[in-house]
């Protein structure tokens, strides 16, 4: 029963996972189509103002970062990270419960 546990568990983090990645690049394609449009709409309707840097900019950032949480390069979004503060938050509930006793 234990080795079917693990198995499962397993499973479930290999389909979160890919959920994780799928959902980066879906991210990355609307990144880029999206600021294929803006670029096109910015060039055809006002050339001399180039706007369509901002968005182009701050949806960038968001993807870097989304990049970085999802393939874990990050120190900060790293799996060690999230284990430890999953055990810190669980120690904290143990330890309010154990005081209302």
């Amino acid at each position: 029963m234990e080795n079917q546990y693990t198995e499962e568990d397993r499973y479930y983090k290999a389909r979160k996972r890919v959920e994780e990645i799928k959902g980066f690049y879906g991210n990355l394609i609307s990144y880029i189509v999206v600021n294929c449009f803006l670029l096109i709409l910015n060039l055809v309707t006002s050339p001399q103002y180039l706007w369509f840097f901002w968005p182009l900019l701050g949806w960038g950032i968001g993807v870097l970062f989304h990049g970085l949480k999802v393939f874990n390069y990050s120190p900060f979004f790293n799996k060690e990270w999230e284990e430890r503060k999953i055990k810190e938050f669980m120690e904290k509930e143990e330890q309010s419960k154990n005081t209302w006793k």
